[in-house]
C-alpha cells in the first residue's frame, strides 16, 4: 500500500510540474504564433505596474523563425530564435497563446500580444483591454482557476476567432 501511495504521489507531483502546451497553438491570420510577435523580446521589457498599459511587444522577422508546437514562431533577432529554441516552454506563453483570462473561466479564445504580463517567470496573453482590467483585479486566483481549467480544454482545437481590435503587422516582411 505504501508503494502505491507514493506511487500515486509521485505521478501527482510530476503532473504538476508538466508545462501548459499540450494543445494546438493559437495562430491567427497571419500564419504565426502570437501574431509574429517575438516571445523571447518579453523579456527585455519594463513592465508596467498593474493598471497601466505594457510596452507595445516586439515584431518578430518573416526571415527569422523557428518551428515548435506546430506553429511558426517569428524574432526580431537570431540571438532570441535561438534562446527560444534552447528552452520553448520557458518564452512561449501560457495556455498555447490563449487568453489566460478565457481559461481561467473555462474557455478558449485569442491572446493579444500587446496585452502581457509575466508573472512568476511565465508570459501569459489576455484578449482585450477589459478583460485585463478583469485579469488584474486577482491575478494569482485568475491563474490558479486557469491552471485548474487548462487540464479540461488543452486537447479542445486551438480558437479560431479573431483579436478584437487587434491587425498585426508583424511579422516584418525582410
Amino acid at each position: 500500500m505504501k508503494r502505491f501511495v507514493f506511487a500515486l504521489a509521485t505521478a501527482a507531483v510530476t503532473a504538476l510540474a508538466l508545462p501548459v502546451f499540450a494543445g494546438e497553438q493559437y495562430v491567427d491570420g497571419t500564419g504565426y504564433a502570437v501574431s509574429g510577435y517575438d516571445v523571447v523580446a518579453y523579456r527585455g521589457l519594463a513592465q508596467s505596474t498593474i493598471g497601466q498599459s505594457q510596452p507595445q511587444g516586439v515584431q518578430g522577422k518573416a526571415s527569422i523563425t523557428a518551428d515548435w508546437n506546430g506553429a511558426i514562431w517569428a524574432f526580431a533577432t537570431e540571438e532570441n530564435r535561438d534562446k527560444f529554441l534552447a528552452n520553448p516552454t520557458f518564452y512561449a506563453p501560457q495556455f498555447d497563446g490563449h487568453c489566460a483570462y478565457g481559461v481561467s473561466k473555462g474557455g478558449k479564445v485569442p491572446g493579444n500580444p500587446n496585452l502581457w504580463r509575466i508573472v512568476d517567470d511565465k508570459l501569459y496573453l489576455n484578449i482585450t483591454k477589459n478583460v485585463v482590467g478583469f485579469w488584474e483585479e486577482d491575478i494569482p486566483g485568475n491563474i490558479n482557476k486557469a491552471d485548474g481549467n487548462w487540464p479540461g480544454i488543452e486537447t479542445k482545437a486551438a480558437s479560431t476567432s479573431v483579436i478584437p481590435d487587434f491587425t498585426s503587422a508583424a511579422p516584418i516582411k525582410n
